[in-house]
């Protein structure tokens, strides 16, 4: 009989959040391993992955998401979503993953050295590519291939704008975008246009200077992550039969964030001549495996900033959520710990 799990403590390190915020509102405590269902498997996390997604959970913000995950706090106590890890038990129902295999993709709670996650949402992390990459991978860069491949269909020889194009996100979309034989123009703070440069891009803007409001490209594809530009401004950058997709719930205030806009740019599309389409990506194990395909081709690369020790996973998502963050964040979790 093969082994479906390995033997396991009671309790773990993980982040505790008592209400919604980071710093001084999540701490590291002692907790119960969590229990698996039929159809889950517990991971042993090595690392977890830091999106600006995750600080929207942490924070609660914009409010409206709180009808779904709590009105005065989390339901879920611990937060983190992305992580790469070993397999450590099995649910008598899981098919295509055993005890020790090496895994990265999306879990619940990853902010702890155990975590719970769905077969559905992982892929098995091959040799070449670290832990740390691996964690790095799952949320931005899916959101990232969805937008380029997916829904924008960016093709060889178009010109593509990517705000934001330093962070998670947009690290791994001007990879995409350049690998697909683009060319490629990002905008972020002139302190990181080296790394957009060593990313690919052709072209960089500061965001903070009237680099953009002085640029009269019009652009076959533009790609919104962190920008906040009106609807109309985003129509005057992108090119007539153009594509704009718009990611994320950034600005637009507390209440809503961003995503008022989004379904107002949604409703326009149809009586204008581009594309206007807001994106939410899809956890899907056939899109981690393509995203994990394109690491083994060169095509990405996770850029990794930097790690942080487990207990100061409050301070890697406010990092991330400050705009200070080159590349991705991570937060190790040493397994000797355990």
């Amino acid at each position: 009989m093969s082994q479906t799990r390995m033997v396991l403590p009671a309790a773990m390190q993980a982040i505790v959040q008592d209400g919604y915020g980071t710093v001084g509102v999540s701490r590291i405590a002692t907790v119960p391993v969590p229990r698996m269902a039929a159809d889950e498997v517990l991971v042993s996390v090595s690392a977890a992955g830091v999106d600006r997604g995750t600080w929207h959970l942490m924070v609660g913000e914009p409010y409206v998401m709180r009808l779904g995950t709590g009105l005065r706090r989390p339901r879920r106590a611990t937060p983190g979503r992305d992580l790469a890890g070993v397999v450590v038990a099995i649910g008598d129902e899981v098919t295509g993953f055993g005890v020790g295999d090496e895994v990265l993709g999306i879990g619940a709670s990853a902010f702890a050295q155990y975590a719970i996650a769905k077969p559905s949402k992982l892929v098995h992390r091959p040799d070449g590519l670290s832990v740390e990459k691996a964690a790095a991978l799952p949320t931005s860069g899916l959101t990232a291939m969805q937008a380029v491949h997916d829904v924008a269909k960016v093709e060889r020889g178009q010109r593509v704008l990517i705000l934001g194009a330093s962070g998670g996100v947009g690290s791994f979309a001007v990879q995409m975008a350049r690998a697909a034989g683009a060319h490629v123009t990002g905008v972020c703070s002139a302190s990181k246009a080296d790394l957009v440069t060593s990313l690919g891009a052709d072209r960089v803007l500061d965001y903070r200077s009237d680099d953009l409001a002085r640029d009269t490209t019009r652009y076959d594809v533009v790609i919104n992550i962190a920008g906040r530009p009106s609807i109309a401004r985003l129509r005057e950058m992108t090119a007539p039969n153009g594509t704009a997709v718009m990611i994320g719930g950034e600005g637009g205030g507390a209440v809503t964030g961003g995503f008022g806009q989004h379904l107002r740019a949604a409703a326009l599309s149809p009586f204008v001549s581009q594309r206007l389409r807001m994106m939410i990506a899809t956890e899907s194990g056939d899109d981690l495996q393509r995203l994990v395909d394109m690491t083994g081709t060169g095509e990405v690369s996770p850029a990794v900033e930097r790690t942080f020790d487990l207990p100061e996973a409050p301070l890697a998502v406010d990092h991330v959520a400050s705009g200070r963050a080159r590349g991705k964040v991570v937060v190790s979790i040493p397994q000797e710990d355990r």
